[in-house]
């Protein structure tokens, strides 16, 4: 009885390999090399007929590359699709993006620029934690943008809960409002 090791022909490591018979050796057998020439495609021969298995013919013709194909052709006249060669039209850029916007030096939040930005798709992140001192202007700075907001038909979402980091999704964008699950805690 053959064991596992036998079946994909390795010795076995505890030698338990029960002796074979000696099978006769096979007589060899002549064989035939046939021989393959690649073809233009101006001097492909006409389709071949074979005899079948059930002794009807098939015909077995050679497959035409589609019209327009530059790649290369295997020796039986089929397109050769080669997965490694990527040809792929140039990358487009993206028409909309995720902009953070922070106080300048003077301490200011430029709506308008931000308004014209969300009217064009952007969303935009509007970081308050700079103004740490002034919550009279920190109010300021998001009642302005509330008002840009409504002027562009957006709402103003809050990314903290101390309202400091605010959020102002472009005109198109989608938003779950449903969950209310910020940060890594949710995920955790």
């Amino acid at each position: 009885m053959a064991n596992l090791w036998q079946f994909f022909g390795l010795p076995d490591p505890e030698g338990t390999i029960e002796k074979a018979k000696p099978k006769p050796s096979p007589q060899p057998q002549p064989v035939e090399l046939s021989t393959t020439t690649v073809m233009p495609e101006e001097e492909l021969p006409p389709p071949v007929k074979q005899p079948a298995s059930n002794g009807q013919l098939t015909s077995r013709s050679r497959l035409t590359p589609p019209l327009n194909w530059t790649g290369p052709i295997t020796p039986d006249g089929e397109p050769f699709h080669d997965l490694g060669l990527h040809r792929g039209r140039p990358q487009q850029l993206p028409q909309q993006a995720l902009r953070y916007v922070a106080p300048d030096e003077m301490k200011r939040i430029h709506t308008r620029a931000i308004l014209e930005r969300v009217l064009h798709g952007d969303t935009v992140i509007v970081d308050l934690r700079p103004l740490v001192h002034m919550d009279s202007h920190q109010m300021a700075c998001r009642r302005e943008l509330k008002y840009m907001g409504d002027e562009a038909g957006v709402n103003v979402f809050s990314l903290d809960r101390e309202d400091k980091l605010l959020m102002v999704p472009g005109i198109e964008v989608v938003v779950d409002m449903e969950k209310h699950e910020l940060g890594l805690t949710p995920l955790m």
